[in-house]
This record gives C-alpha cells, sequence and structure tokens, in this order.
C-alpha cells in the first residue's frame, strides 16, 4: 500500500459545499467506519473540526471522493472537490488521494433503507413536511465517506 506504515491511519471525505462527510480507516485491520457530518455554514469549510479530527486520528493521508459522471468524466463539482483536496493538503501537509465516488450515495442511501434516494426529504410531497430520523440526513454523508475510504483501501490493499 504506497509505501505506509501497517499502523497508518487515513481519513475519507465525501466533500459537497454544504457539508462534509468524514470516515476513519486503518491499514492493519483494512476497514472503514463512517465517522461524522461537518456543516459548511454559509458554504465555508469548517477547518475547526477538520482540526479537531485530524489531531484526534492523526492520519497519514485524506482519501477525497472524486464526483465523476457514468461515463468517467469529470463533471460540474469534480473541479469543487479538487480545490477542497488541495486546501487540505495546504493546511495539513499530507498526501491527498481521490477515489473516484461515482455511486456512493446512492449506495449509502439504499443501506440506510431510503432506496436510493439521497435525500429523502426531496421526494415528499408538496407542503408536507418529511419527519427526520435517527438515520436520515447526516449518515448519508458519513456513510459515503465510508464506502469511499473503504474503496480506496480496497484498491491499495
Amino acid at each position: 500500500m504506497l509505501d505506509y506504515p501497517l499502523t497508518s491511519t487515513f481519513l475519507g471525505f465525501d466533500y459537497s459545499q454544504n457539508k462534509i462527510g468524514i470516515a476513519v480507516g486503518q491499514r492493519l485491520t483494512g476497514t472503514a467506519n463512517p465517522l461524522t457530518t461537518l456543516l459548511s455554514p454559509h458554504k465555508h469549510i469548517n477547518w475547526s473540526g477538520i482540526d479537531n479530527i485530524i489531531e484526534q486520528w492523526h492520519p497519514v493521508a485524506l482519501i477525497v471522493g472524486l464526483p465523476l459522471t457514468m461515463d468517467g468524466e469529470e463533471q460540474e463539482t469534480t473541479q469543487a472537490v479538487k480545490i477542497f483536496g488541495k486546501q487540505l493538503n495546504k493546511h495539513y501537509n499530507l498526501d491527498i488521494h481521490y477515489m473516484d465516488e461515482r455511486l456512493t450515495s446512492r449506495e449509502a442511501s439504499h443501506l440506510l433503507g431510503y432506496d436510493g434516494i439521497t435525500s429523502p426529504r426531496r421526494y415528499s410531497k408538496p407542503g408536507k413536511k418529511v419527519k427526520k430520523n435517527k438515520r436520515q440526513g447526516h449518515d448519508i454523508d458519513q456513510l459515503a465517506a465510508q464506502l469511499i475510504l473503504q474503496s480506496w483501501l480496497n484498491e491499495t490493499g
């Protein structure tokens, strides 16, 4: 695995302008787990939240989900994610690796019981408020981050 020690820890990120799902994984076990979702008020990255997570987990590298079209081409949000990756590198001086994130949010939604709907509130009847439950909302983002990181761990072995 890319010359990282067996005891290495990695963080995975599912980035969007409004929130960032984060997962943690270890090379020793080869597994990733959902960690948290940080909100980005007014589309400003919650650097203090990321600082706390970096300080707590001491990762050797950061894995960022890269949004691509189903044909593998870059899309509208791809550039924003690459900018976020460069900012992570600048702030923490850690290796940044990108991992194709096609279908991770859909898979996370399915695993949480939403049958592929990435935003259950989007599909409610007009004027009817969807009641949030414990599994709804931000869990999708951190589970998507877990799937991104797990895919990277599996691929880099």
